[in-house]
């Protein structure tokens, strides 16, 4: 069913009662209504706004993908260590696998001297026992053979000879190849070290499970997978994995005075921008974004796209018609629809006209056609919105504290999100201050902003020195 959310659509009783009007006036009387209603819209706080629409998101479908094709997916299921980590005693550095005990009195006066045994690759495993007097040379991440307490470090060592052996004490296996015939002793040349350094035991050994238990956390559910995360999750077998699917998003822009890019510049027009703002937001959001055909001012062709896109695509974005001017169409489009209107003014600046609804559980988000304002209405109720789908527990921006380092004097009785540059000294103070170009359809703002920042409604704004909330933007 049709829902109807424009309270003009009631005939005043005037109106209705009144025989002395002509049809004409009862319609300019429904349209003058109809304009005041548009004009003086509720207004909701941007926190209140947020949550509205983000109890009403669910997280999305999941599906299995080779670990290699899961960078920047968010993880569907929490990944646990399923051994130790790691799972054998190991070399921390090159060296010597020794008893501590051996060591005892080492210095540069009173050196000990050891007989080397073998060697013990990154890779393979010594079969055999290290007996005290005994040595055998290692390398950084190889397993310590049984009997060594601990790892003397190489430069701590000094060759004193060679020889010949026909000891037959252990056998050298690959631990890639269970079935590897193993390598004698005898075939190896043999030397004696000194050592002039005494060495504890556990010394520059990593002992099992030193790094990470079984069953603990490696990435959470709904955590994005990155580098760290890959190489983790490689670490402990994971071939594949399970992970939200990215969510498939539709790019709608309206306007008379859009030109597509390859069209020449005429007076009276501009270059679609938002639509390419919005791809590279959507991007580094870590869904399909889909770019669709311009919609021109007309209210017919304007249903058609949108209900088509709703149905198609997981979630909705449009740019420009949400304001009050004769031809911006979204009010009309939201005031009868399938669908169900949360809000469509928001106390903040820029972007206050931004509008949102959800038809058959897809969420609609209609942003402002001025290039910061669609910017700063993605990255506020947007962006959070995916993350929810793609299984973010808590998707909202968290802010830090910084000092403005020069006045912000601008009065509004909405909150401004003022795009801005934080940095962090050499003391590691954060400060920030606005761009240069704060005005809503200025698009060099975006590009010299990491971040917004918060200034509440006010009469006076805010001074040099004040401390503000800061919310650092994607990629900072």
């Amino acid at each position: 069913m049709t829902q109807n959310n424009d309270p003009s659509k009631k005939v005043p009783s005037e109106v209705v009662n009144s025989g002395s009007l002509t049809a004409t006036a009862a319609s300019a009387a429904l349209n003058t209504m109809k304009h005041d209603v548009k004009f003086n819209r509720d207004i909701m706080p941007v926190q209140t706004a947020q949550a509205l629409v983000l109890e009403r998101v669910a997280c999305g479908l999941i599906e299995r993908v080779p670990l290699e094709q899961s960078y920047g997916r968010h993880l569907a299921e929490e990944a646990v260590a399923n051994r130790p980590v790691p799972h054998f005693r190991r070399s921390i550095m090159d060296g010597y696998a020794v008893i501590a005990k051996d060591t005892s009195g080492a210095d540069a006066s009173n050196r000990v001297s050891l007989q080397v045994i073998g060697e013990v690759p990154c890779g393979a495993v010594w079969s055999g026992e290290l007996r005290q007097g005994q040595a055998i040379r290692i390398m950084t991440g190889a397993q310590v053979p049984e009997g060594a307490d601990s790892v003397v470090r190489l430069e701590w060592t000094t060759t004193v000879e060679r020889a010949g052996s026909t000891d037959v004490v252990g056998e050298l296996h690959s631990s890639a190849k269970l079935n590897i015939a193993s390598v004698n002793e005898q075939h190896q040349p043999q030397r004696t070290i000194a050592v002039h350094q005494v060495v504890k035991p556990g010394e520059a050994i990593n002992g099992i499970g030193t790094e990470m238990q079984v069953g603990e956390v490696l990435v959470q559910k709904g955590q994005c997978i990155g580098a760290g995360e890959m190489g983790l999750l490689a670490m402990f077998g994971y071939a594949y994995v399970h992970v939200y699917r990215r969510p498939q998003v539709a790019i709608l822009s309206t306007g008379q005075e859009l030109l597509a890019l390859e069209e020449d510049l005429v007076p009276g027009k501009i270059y679609n921008s938002n639509s390419y703002i919005l791809l590279a937001q959507l991007q580094s959001a870590g869904v399909t974004p889909h770019l669709l055909p311009h919609i021109p001012d007309d209210l017919t062709t304007l249903r058609e796209r949108l209900d088509d896109a709703l149905e198609r695509y997981d979630l909705v974005i449009t740019t420009g018609g949400v304001s009050v001017g004769d031809h911006d169409l979204l009010y009309d489009y939201t005031n009868n629809w399938d669908g169900e209107l949360l809000f469509n003014k928001v106390k903040m600046r820029p972007g206050s006209p931004t509008t949102v609804g959800f038809c058959r559980g897809k969420p609609l988000f209609a942003l402002s056609g001025n290039p910061a304002a669609c910017y700063v209405g993605f990255e506020l109720f947007v962006r959070p919105t995916l993350l929810r789908m793609q299984g973010v527990a808590e998707p909202l921006p968290e802010p830090i504290t910084a000092q403005l380092t020069e006045p912000y004097r601008v009065r509004d009785n909405f909150d401004r999100y003022v795009r801005a540059v934080l940095t962090i000294t050499a003391e590691g103070k954060a400060e920030v201050r606005p761009t240069r170009a704060d005005i809503s359809s200025a698009t060099v703002s975006i590009r010299d902003a990491n971040c917004l920042f918060l200034s509440p409604a006010s009469e006076e704004g805010m001074e040099a020195g004040a401390l503000v909330q800061v919310f650092p933007l994607e990629g900072l």
